[in-house]
């Protein structure tokens, strides 16, 4: 049999259907898992089926708010109709992000990294790793990135909230080991998606000179990352940061 197969069980990507959460849900996809989308961005379903083909029957998409329990509760329902629980969750969620000086920078910009880097990881776990513990075996998964790595300035208030979600991440590691559920961080470089579609043309050809690797990641890049963890293969890694960048950060 394959490695890294995911056939018979239901993946969760919070932040499916935009960016790098559409690589992550086609890499799933490609290794035969049922995955379910949450975002609130629904108008980007049909477009994404499109994509998708053949493999369109296996997602499913809920609308919904990440940071608050009963999306959890419909995602369990969506994967008990295929005869599932929800083993995985990938946490790819992201605010808008803007560069500012520290002076520009107002409580409420923190406050939406920390509901959205640290506050979705907990309330989505919380509600999901009941079922986890009782199978002996969970997945937790966290798109952070490389900035916390990088120390970008300008951007205090993003690496503060990646900061707290790998310091979440670690200690969860080591709470939730004893019960066959790994945690772990996947650590992009930049990655140009739509949101990133009005960037100035001399930023991205100013970065792309800093990846050895010389060339773009690409969302399957963090899509391939994230199956490795999911798998029953990398079930003694915990508590770990692959960053995902072409070599920029080679430590």
């Amino acid at each position: 049999m394959s490695m890294f197969q995911a056939t018979g069980r239901s993946i969760l990507v919070i932040g499916g259907l935009g960016g790098l959460g559409r690589g992550i849900c086609s890499s799933f996809l490609h290794a035969g898992a049922h995955v379910i989308a949450l975002d609130t961005h629904v108008e980007n379903e049909a477009s994404f089926r499109k994509e998708l083909s053949s493999s369109s029957s296996q997602l499913s998409v809920i609308c919904g708010d990440a940071t608050q329990s009963e999306v959890y509760a419909t995602a369990q329902e969506v994967a008990n109709s295929r005869g599932h629980v929800v083993d995985t969750v990938v946490i790819c969620a992201t605010p808008p992000q803007f560069t500012h000086a520290i002076e520009d920078y107002d409580w409420d910009y923190h406050q939406q990294m920390i509901d959205v880097f640290l506050k979705i990881p907990y309330v989505a776990t919380n509600a999901l790793v009941s079922s986890m513990k009782t199978a002996k075996f969970g997945r937790i998964i966290n798109i952070t990135s490389e900035v916390f790595e990088t120390s970008e300035p300008f951007s205090s208030a993003y690496v503060a909230g990646k900061g707290a979600q790998i310091g979440w991440t670690r200690s969860m590691a080591s709470e939730l080991a004893p019960f066959g559920i790994t945690v772990n961080h996947v650590a992009p470089g930049f990655i140009p998606v739509e949101r990133h579609k009005d960037l100035p043309q001399e930023v991205l050809d100013g970065y792309l000179k800093t990846v050895p690797a010389g060339r773009w990641g690409t969302p399957e890049d963090i899509g391939a990352a994230c199956v490795f963890f999911a798998s029953k293969e990398a079930g003694f890694i915990s508590g770990q940061t692959l960053l995902v960048n072409g070599a920029r950060t080679p430590h």
